[in-house]
């Protein structure tokens, strides 16, 4: 698999065809003057655990981060009707050197105060059912909490006295079975930095992300659970970090980062002596694949009419030249379905019909009271929202159903995409880069999650360079006369390195990164907030990676842009991997 992002024709690819590393010594810049040395050979992370609490042979930045297993409170909760013991473990600061946090912060939200601004977006609460307390094998269920790919302030999924269903509540299911459930913080973008920056530009969620991996390993003796069995859950920009994370494990290009804060396992050479691959990913609806994502979205949405059609195509010639840039970059994928034919922009929308059609059949067979309506009758839909939930009613023009026999008939693509930009309006042009294009710098686009800390934004694709109009942002064509291609192609440029780090694209089938053997990912048959075309590529990515075992991929039933909706069903599929994998104890190494 070739990769087609900001720094393409540039990074030699392997014999095997895969890629090659960046250019790492670039992408320093953004970290400190730090020298990028080859990754070690990982020390067990039993030993290194040991060695920390014994205080013997250990790195002084890893002593530093010793686990305190006495350090608790105990509180208790209600699952399923009965009480929970919990020991909950708080704030604990995964890095040894936090980047401070100014105390007034914003984000989807809008303002608010922070209590910790030492650590309190390199920190996590660790919640320990009673099940567990002794139990060096239960699994970790890691969640990120981040949507939009902004920044995770530590927050606390298990309260004193809250009562949870393990059929509805993921974090209910996870302590019901045993699990160490982990909320983990981390910096990302709309992070207000003590200084006034910004320094949670990409890669700093992933960077942290592997800290607190590597944190788990460290003191994996010392604390319940299991470090080899980490499920990483995360929706939307979480869904983007646990699928970069997922795919990226032990990847030395992210050790200079991991230096700069203080991350456990890196010796006083910036060498890597602990891992930071984790067991099983557990993603929905991930915003990923980001230098790539407008090129998606638009073909898509254009293909078949769906901007016109729903009046949301204000940019009707932008739209369609960022579209034409699909086939040739779907190509250079060279993926293919499971039937072995080609996954290009020929067989692209064939192949999204197959997975709407296989999702309605699926979600009909699952239960015999499950129907779908009828052509002509409506789908009823729920949402909710700040001002409280409405419920729309939405005629079915688009797919024939016999709910006799579990069975679609027939599915109008045209129609369908029509449906999915009508119960929910279609993203502007371009849908992931838009701030400084068309004079915009509201736009909540991802924009602000690249460029260096002092800068409030960057572009980072090449429509959107090219299209800055925006004087005085320091961002694109007008502020310093180069193309896109041009100020890519100088030495000093960061924001494609910057590009490839969240990316699990350009790590999954690559010798560099040992990939998580486990993936489950859901994207709803109704989600408009990223291309459909997004998750497929990564379901077949992964599929041809020999490193992973376990794919289950699937457009969820009539679901939107949402995630944790089918906790029954994630959750067995979490036991039934573990089981598979056996005792961590007894696996050792990957």
């Amino acid at each position: 698999m070739q990769r087609l992002s900001a720094s393409m024709g540039r990074t030699a690819p392997h014999p095997t065809g895969r890629p090659a590393p960046g250019r790492l010594l670039r992408g320093v810049a953004l970290v400190g003057s730090l020298a990028l040395t080859a990754l070690a050979t990982p020390a067990s992370f039993a030993v290194a655990s040991a060695s920390v609490e014994r205080g013997r042979g250990a790195d002084p930045q890893d002593a530093a981060l010793a686990f305190d297993r006495s350090a608790y409170t105990t509180i208790t909760v209600t699952v399923d009707g009965r009480p929970v013991n919990v020991r909950r473990y708080k704030e604990l600061c995964y890095v040894a050197d936090p980047v401070a946090a100014a105390p007034q912060q914003s984000g989807i939200g809008g303002s608010t105060t922070i209590d910790n601004t030492r650590c309190g977006y390199q920190s996590m609460n660790v919640f320990v059912p009673e099940s567990a307390f002794g139990d060096q094998r239960a699994p970790i269920y890691f969640a990120v909490n981040n949507a939009g790919w902004m920044a995770s302030y530590v927050r606390s999924s298990v309260t004193a006295g809250a009562a949870y269903d393990s059929a509805t509540s993921n974090v209910g299911a996870a302590l019901k079975a045993g699990y160490v459930f982990v909320d983990v913080a981390n910096r990302s973008r709309g992070m207000v930095g003590a200084d006034g920056s910004s320094p949670g530009k990409a890669p700093a969620a992933a960077v942290d992300a592997k800290a607190a991996v590597r944190y788990l390993r460290l003191n994996d003796t010392a604390m319940p659970g299991s470090a080899e069995r980490i499920v990483v859950n995360g929706t939307s920009g979480g869904g983007a970090l646990s699928s970069i994370l997922g795919a990226s494990g032990n990847d030395s290009v992210y050790d200079p980062y991991l230096a700069a804060i203080g991350a456990a396992g890196i010796d006083a050479k910036g060498r890597s002596t602990l891992r930071d691959d984790v067991f099983a990913v557990n993603a929905y609806c991930p915003i990923t694949d980001l230098g790539n994502a407008d090129v998606a979205y638009e073909w898509l949405y254009n293909l078949l009419g769906t901007r016109d059609a729903t009046g949301s195509n204000a940019q009707a010639a932008d739209a369609a030249a960022i579209a034409a840039k699909f086939p040739a970059y779907e190509r250079s994928l060279g993926l293919r379905n499971a039937d072995g034919s080609k996954l290009t922009a020929d067989t692209m929308l064939a192949t999204i019909k197959k997975e709407v059609v296989r999702s309605a059949e699926r979600y009909l067979q699952a239960d015999p009271a499950h129907t779908i309506p009828a052509l002509g009758e409506n789908f009823v839909i729920t949402s909710g929202g700040p001002g409280g939930t409405t419920t729309k009613s939405y005629v079915n023009d688009w797919l024939d159903v016999d709910n006799a026999t579990d069975e679609v008939r027939s599915v109008d693509m045209t129609k369908y995409l029509k449906f999915v930009a009508t119960q929910a309006t279609l993203k502007t042009t371009p849908a992931f880069d838009g701030v400084g294009v068309y004079g915009n710098t509201t736009s909540g686009t991802e924009t602000n999650l690249f460029g260096p800390y002092a800068r409030k934004y960057l572009n980072y694709t090449e429509f959107s360079w090219d299209h800055n109009d925006v004087a005085g942002d320091g961002s694109g064509l007008d502020d310093t006369g180069l193309t896109w291609k041009q100020y890519v192609a100088r030495k000093s440029t960061t924001v494609d390195d910057q590009l490839r780090l969240i990316n699990p694209m350009d790590f999954i089938g690559t010798r560099s990164a040992d990939t998580a053997p486990n993936w489950y990912v859901r994207n709803g048959t109704r989600d408009r907030d990223t291309s459909f075309i997004i998750g497929i590529n990564l379901d077949r990515a992964l599929k041809a990676d020999p490193q992973v075992g376990d794919v289950n991929f699937q457009l969820a039933w009539n679901q939107p842009h949402a995630g944790n909706y089918d906790v029954p069903e994630a959750m067995a599929w979490i036991a039934e991997v573990v089981e598979r994998a056996g005792d961590p104890t007894a696996s050792g190494h990957r």
